[in-house]
């Protein structure tokens, strides 16, 4: 007996110490596994963190005390007074450039301060120091200051609100990531849009329609090695067909809706990096798909069936509410890949740096990875504090689009 009610026989007995011994081992080594996981990702966030917050030596080409009227500093200024600072500072021609571009009655308050801190003060970062160095060695962030006379010093944390209102700009102190969010939120829209039905109804006319032979099985092989098919044969894909074989479309041509840009007119559009990553993800979400439908019993299409509905009636009201929190769960997984993709988007013409916003699915465009990547590759050590605060944005819109989807399909769990 080797317990209540339990029995074995002799032979297995001198076996069962050896075998409890391996599964011991192996549950450490998963303990370990995971705990060496945790740690990878408390170490990418901390890095992450580390670059994103720390003291900046600012220096100016104006005072910032200069500019203030009576006592009152320029930030708190009128529009009027804002405007007489940038005609008392800039010359004849730069003003008439940028009037001409927006004029000054159309800006508010903000959007002129903005705009005499970018052309007035022209704030530069002399040096940029790591949290971890603005904590524990303020003796080498102070003498680099008193390298630079007359310049200020404050503890800057990157992710701010100018991150996400300014755009594109090489100076590091007065550049955001505005159209580069625009342009993820414009792509990962349209890829839904196309992705998501089409790879339920494919996963639907295969699993509830088709029969179990040769050509099935040769079809569900493809559709899993297209899954695991590299990103950037993707990009080719979409610069093939969706830049150049449907130009006139993808462009806006055949709608009379190009945009003056010339990379537009081309199929370099929003348009065209939509459709690709709907193609990227497409065999991800039909397989889940299949997966989530094919979990639901068969007894309740059977019911369904017997009860006189229709093979359509029994997947709409029956098999698809069962199987939409699986498939919503790989959507989830699906989406989360095709945020973070640069590869494919760069071959169909994403642009590494543009200061204007995307206005619709045919508008030149580039991403937060682009950014991310652009900002990084630059020597200049504020650009990476820069990116390290647009990961932060780009993990927190990923987080809430899980979030979002997460209580989708949870809402759907409880009604079933």
């Amino acid at each position: 007996m080797n317990g209540p009610g339990l029995s074995f026989p002799v032979e297995f007995d001198p076996t069962l110490p050896r075998r409890h011994s391996s599964g011991n081992i192996f549950a450490r080594f998963f303990l370990v596994s995971t705990w060496a996981g945790i740690a990878a990702l408390a170490l990418l966030m901390l890095t992450i963190l580390n670059d994103s917050i720390g003291y900046v030596i600012i220096t100016t080409e104006v005072d910032p005390a200069s500019l203030a009227v009576n006592g009152v500093p320029y930030e708190e200024q009128t529009n009027q007074q804002l405007t007489d600072i940038l005609a008392n500072h800039l010359s004849a021609r730069r003003l008439r450039v940028l009037e001409k571009e927006t004029p000054f009655a159309d800006l508010n308050q903000a959007e002129l301060v903005l705009l005499v801190e970018q052309e007035v003060l022209d704030p530069e970062a002399a040096a940029t120091f790591s949290m971890v160095q603005s904590l524990f060695d303020r003796s080498m962030v102070n003498a680099e200051l008193a390298e630079h006379p007359g310049a200020t010093m404050q503890m800057r944390f990157w992710l701010q609100p100018g991150l996400l209102s300014n755009s594109g700009s090489s100076n590091a102190l007065l550049a955001g990531i505005r159209t580069a969010l625009y342009g993820s939120l414009w792509i990962i829209a349209i890829t839904i849009l196309v992705a998501f039905p089409i790879g339920v109804g494919a996963a639907i006319f295969l699993e509830e329609y088709t029969v179990d032979n040769a050509f099935y099985r040769l079809l569900r092989a493809n559709i899993t090695n297209l899954a695991g098919v590299p990103s950037i044969i993707y990009g080719m894909l979409g610069l093939a067909i969706f830049v150049r074989g449907m130009q006139p479309i993808t462009s806006g041509a055949l709608f009379n809706a190009v945009s003056g840009d010339p990379a537009a007119a081309t199929g370099r559009t929003i348009l065209s990096a939509g459709f690709t990553l709907a193609l990227l993800i497409l065999p991800l979400i039909i397989i889940n798909a299949q997966e989530a439908i094919r979990a639901v019993n068969p007894l309740l299409r059977q019911a369904s069936l017997g009860l006189g509905a229709t093979q359509w009636e029994t997947i709409w009201h029956h098999v698809l509410p069962q199987a939409m929190p699986g498939i919503l769960t790989g959507t989830i997984l699906a989406i989360s890949r095709a945020i973070g993709e640069t590869a494919p988007l760069v071959v169909v013409g994403a642009a590494t740096y543009i200061t204007f916003d995307p206005t619709g699915p045919f508008s030149k465009f580039t991403t937060l990875p682009i950014a991310i990547y652009q900002w990084v590759s630059r020597p200049q050590p504020e650009f990476r504090s820069l990116a390290a605060a647009s990961i932060l944005v780009l993990m927190a819109l990923l987080l809430s689009l899980n979030a979002f989807a997460i209580a989708l399909r949870n809402r759907l769990q409880k009604k079933q």
